[in-house]
């Protein structure tokens, strides 16, 4: 089973990942340093994340769920630094009138 999931921090704030050999266990790959710049050593001792699976295919090659997974980062905006830990592809700010 291949899918995307999304994992919510007790900040809020998420990071969208796949996984194209589920394991349960697997909660991502965020950037350890941005999660630790956002929460003191106090609230990092009693932490709770949950991991929600948005997408899943028992039939999609590797490179259909890295599309499916960027659009999912975009959509949910999880590569913008003030709602997510994804960092690619880069956050860009549009204006709109």
């Amino acid at each position: 089973m291949k899918i995307i999931y999304k994992i919510t921090y007790p900040n809020g704030k998420i990071y969208v990942g796949s996984d194209t050999a589920y394991s349960v266990n697997y909660f991502g790959s965020a950037n350890p340093q941005l999660l630790f710049n956002d929460f003191t050593w106090e609230q990092q001792r009693d932490f709770t994340i949950r991991k929600e699976i948005l997408w899943e295919s028992e039939v999609a090659t590797n490179s259909e769920v890295l599309k499916v997974e960027m659009g999912y980062i975009r959509d949910l905006r999880a590569n913008d630094p003030k709602i997510g830990y994804n960092r690619h592809p880069p956050f860009k700010e549009t204006n709109h009138i």
